[in-house]
């Protein structure tokens, strides 16, 4: 069975450094869900709207494709995957055993760490909103991710077994 090691998180939890690292450290591919937005649902958050399960149909058809297509064994996807909707369309679509992994971070950091960043689409009102929406999927790998990125990168590590071959 082939693998898809989803980093997990809301805006600021650092999916994207946890999830490159880890990506890099076990020399798999990695994917940025970020970069399948559409257009619209970018303009949509940057002016302070949350997406709707609507809005995400087309964004993570575009990821589970890619996904699929891919004859890589194990892959690691940053993605917010805050959602029911989003976290069964992985298992669902994506032709790969799903193991989740969620950055955990304080509401008040991650406001802070999303203040600091420049340049990206996503603001910091939209926090609350992703807060309020996120479901954690029953046995997702919890991690503090105030912790540095290599301590969890390396955690990860030892936390995920190999993938079944057959």
């Amino acid at each position: 069975m082939r693998d898809l090691v989803i980093v997990m998180g809301v805006a600021g939890s650092g999916k994207t450094t946890v999830g490159a690292g880890l990506a890099e450290a076990a020399g798999w591919p990695f994917v940025e869900a970020d970069a399948f937005h559409p257009d619209a649902n970018r303009a949509k958050m940057a002016s302070g709207t949350p997406l709707t399960d609507e809005d995400r149909a087309g964004w993570i058809s575009a990821i589970t494709a890619h996904v699929a297509q891919s004859r890589a064994p194990r892959m690691v996807l940053a993605c917010s995957a805050l959602t029911r909707f989003v976290q069964e369309r992985l298992m669902g679509d994506s032709g790969r055993f799903c193991r989740f992994v969620w950055l955990d971070v304080p509401a008040g950091d991650l406001r802070a760490r999303m203040a600091a960043r420049e340049g990206h689409f996503m603001p910091v009102s939209l926090l609350e909103s992703q807060l309020a929406a996120l479901d954690v999927p029953d046995g997702a790998v919890r991690v503090d991710a105030m912790r540095p990125a290599g301590e969890l990168v390396q955690m990860l590590q030892e936390a995920l077994p190999a993938p079944d071959p057959a």
